[in-house]
This record gives structure tokens, C-alpha cells and sequence, in this order.
């Protein structure tokens, strides 16, 4: 499998994806019960949410520490950024669902994140692309 050095701009990526994941999954977990009334979203999406978004965030901090990354690694956080845009898009569409103005806002923050980190992870896959610069592993 061929990796990738983690340039500064991909661990200023990863590093800015893992802190806002991390900061947003404790606002989720420990402000469900006060969101809910006001984002008018079920406490359990809130939970459930944070959760993984909690255990990505501290991966992808991890991951900015190190030197290089496999491709196929990075390929897949653009998979998981995409994902949960979708996944939020999703939610804010379901006609189950009636969120607030603000907890139509907070759903719209989620899906801008994750297709601004699934672009800046993928830029980062082409300058590596094109520059060559592929680190045996």
C-alpha cells in the first residue's frame, strides 16, 4: 500500500478536522438534554452523533501526528466526511423531523464541515498525486 507525507497542510487538515470533531462531540454528548428543546432534534441523534464523532475526531488527531499516512487511510476519511454531510443532509430532509431554525442551522453546519474536510483531505490526496510524492511504507 502506498503512503502519503503528511505535509503541513494535510496535518493542519487533520489537525483543524480532529480538534472540531472532538469540540463539537462534547457539545453533542454533555449539551444533549439542553439541545434538544432547541434544535427540536431527538437527544439520542445527539448522543449517538457525538459518539462517533468523538471517536473520530481523537483518530484523526492521532493521525496528524504521524509522518506519513496510507493512501488508502486518507481515502477513507474523505469517505467518512462525505458520509456524515450525507448523513445530515439526510436529517435535515427527513420529513419525520422538524427542527428548529437553529437546529436547522446546526444540521447545515454539520453537512458545510464535512464536505469543506472531505475536500481539503482530497486536495491534499492530489498534491501528493502530483507531485510524486509517495513514501515507501
Amino acid at each position: 500500500m502506498s503512503h502519503l507525507s503528511v505535509t503541513p497542510f494535510l496535518r493542519n487538515v487533520l489537525i483543524a478536522d480532529g480538534a472540531m470533531g472532538v469540540v463539537t462531540a462534547l457539545v453533542m454528548l454533555l449539551g444533549s438534554d439542553v439541545l434538544q428543546p432547541l434544535l427540536q432534534l431527538p437527544a439520542w441523534l445527539m448522543l449517538v452523533g457525538g459518539a462517533v464523532l468523538a471517536a473520530y475526531g481523537l483518530l484523526v488527531g492521532w493521525l496528524s501526528r504521524r509522518g506519513s499516512l496510507p493512501r488508502g487511510l486518507l481515502w477513507a476519511l474523505v469517505v467518512f466526511n462525505l458520509a456524515w454531510a450525507f448523513d445530515f443532509a439526510l436529517v435535515a430532509f427527513a420529513s419525520w423531523l422538524q427542527p428548529s431554525a437553529l437546529g436547522q442551522a446546526f444540521l447545515g453546519a454539520h453537512i458545510v464541515a464535512g464536505l469543506l474536510f472531505a475536500q481539503l483531505q482530497y486536495m491534499a490526496l492530489q498534491r501528493d498525486r502530483a507531485l510524486g510524492g509517495r513514501v515507501p511504507a
